[in-house]
């Protein structure tokens, strides 16, 4: 063999600590003479697994958008049904006072009764012993809500009795 010439017995690398050259590694030849390789330092990412992130991030968008996407409207018809709820007991309030069921403006007259934002007044019919309200919300155009208390509920026939139904296009 002559005197330039090494083999590479082995693959084996060993990084050199504690030095300023601990981003290169030795590499052992026959003669067990080290050789200094430089090897490049990976830093950031390749260009496709910052794609393949995106593409994942953008699938799981894809799932949960239409999940949420009515939770506003649901929002909203919670909204109504909770008004007509707080309406009921402020009516039969009134009722054990006065012996007969009012408007639902009577009672925010009063402040025995306060709507919700963007719940409009009820819109209450009154009979003897007896009585329904409907309601709207600004935000849904087409919605209405209603109960019915000793009587057949406005919105939905087969509602219970004192039971917010809605019924919401």
């Amino acid at each position: 063999m002559g005197a330039g010439v090494a083999l590479v017995v082995s693959a084996i690398t060993l990084p050199v600590l504690g030095t300023e050259r601990a981003r290169h590694k030795t590499t052992l030849t026959h003669r067990g003479i080290s050789m200094l390789t430089n090897q490049r330092a990976r830093k950031g990412f390749t260009l496709i697994e910052l794609l393949i992130v995106v593409v994942i991030i953008g699938i799981l968008a894809a799932i949960a958008i239409p999940k949420f996407a009515n939770t506003k409207s649901k929002a909203y018809v919670t909204a109504m049904k909770s008004d007509l709820r707080n309406l009921v007991t402020a009516e039969e309030a009134f009722f054990s006072d006065s012996t007969y069921y009012t408007s639902a403006a009577r009672l925010v007259a009063k402040n025995s009764y306060k709507n919700s934002s963007g719940v409009g007044v009820p819109a209450v019919v009154t009979g003897a012993g007896y009585w329904s309200a409907t309601v709207t919300h600004s935000q849904l155009a087409g919605a209405t809500c209603g109960i019915g208390v000793n009587t057949t509920n406005p919105t939905i026939s087969t509602a219970g009795d004192g039971e917010p139904s809605c019924f919401v296009p």
